[in-house]
């Protein structure tokens, strides 16, 4: 088997392995493409709740009863001083999100002007998630200075259909490749821990190869009461590590964040992210729950001897 050409079949193989057997492998990979650098990605919910779809997972679908915050679009303003804030403590990447299955044209032309004022006012690279686009709303966010776009696959082709009914598949792939064809670096990955078995995250993984994404987000479920998967056992810390190792062995090259759920599923374990292949974490807090100390974050990262993307330490 060589890493970096690997089959399905060979990569199948290696979940009779433990993280510890993966690492070796996963954490050379990361340091022959990645060195020492790490990014850091932090988000704001710009939009909450009342989202028409129905998938499993979310608190802030209409499908589900959570107690949630549900707000419209939020100003530029308070995005801005969101934005700021979090590249203070040590973001290196700022992701404005948005609830709902699309976001309307005068949502997206806010949007675009408040990237546009992010990059001039704080310089940050910015990313945005704000659900299913055309090639119409890809270009206007294109032209507000945008440089990457983010929509999860969530899960792999096959089991999908277990996860969401109120849209398909397809329509989450066009979504990656119009936003490619715009010229904007596309960032997709999903959620370990839905109740699918080995096999569909390999396919996740093989799909997101395939559809040659940039930066791969893994998340892991952590259940939320009120949603579908609300009762689902929560996924081992040891089975984690080895997700990301095998993300790492099949996508190489690209960029693996490790993002919402790794501080409940992994506690102490969560600096053995990078040595399984992790180049990238979120700091800060998810949409809906909360994510431990920036400084703490930060701490670890210093701890592992890496540096940030932009080559400089920053204090939390």
């Amino acid at each position: 088997m060589k890493a970096e050409n690997i089959l399905f079949e060979e990569a199948l193989n290696l979940t009779d392995k433990s993280w510890e057997e993966l690492s070796s492998i996963s954490n050379s990979l990361r340091e022959k493409y990645k060195d020492s650098l790490v990014f850091t990605c932090a988000i704001i919910n710009a939009k909450s709740g009342a989202c028409s779809e129905d998938c499993a997972f979310c608190a802030q679908s209409i499908h589900h009863k959570t107690n949630i915050k549900i707000y419209p679009l939020i100003s530029t303003e308070e995005i801005l001083k969101k934005a700021e804030q979090m590249k203070k403590s040590g973001a290196t990447r700022f992701s404005i999100v948005t609830s709902g299955k699309k976001t309307n044209k005068r949502e997206l032309e806010r949007i675009s002007e408040t990237i546009y004022q992010i990059k001039e006012k704080v310089g940050i690279s910015t990313c945005a998630s704000l659900g299913i686009l055309n090639e119409e709303s890809a270009r206007i966010l294109k032209e507000g200075g945008l440089e990457r776009y983010h929509h999860n696959l969530e899960t792999s082709r096959s089991f999908f259909p277990n996860i969401c009914t109120t849209h398909s598949y397809e329509e989450d792939i066009n979504t990656l490749k119009i936003a490619k064809q715009v010229g904007l670096k596309v960032c997709s990955g999903g959620i370990i821990g839905l109740g699918e078995k080995w096999k569909h995250r390999i396919e996740l993984a093989f799909t997101l190869k395939e559809l040659n994404v940039d930066s791969i987000p893994i998340n892991f479920l952590n259940p939320i009461l009120g949603t579908r998967l609300q009762n689902m056992p929560l996924l081992s810390p040891y089975e984690a590590l080895k997700a990301i190792a095998i993300f790492r062995i099949i996508n190489p090259e690209k960029d693996i964040t490790i993002c919402g759920g790794r501080e409940r599923v992994l506690e102490e374990l969560q600096d053995k992210v990078f040595n399984v292949g992790a180049n990238g974490i979120m700091i800060g807090n998810y949409l809906t729950t909360k994510g431990r100390s920036i400084k703490e974050d930060m701490e670890m990262i210093r701890r592992y001897g890496l540096r940030l993307e932009d080559g400089n330490e920053r204090d939390a």
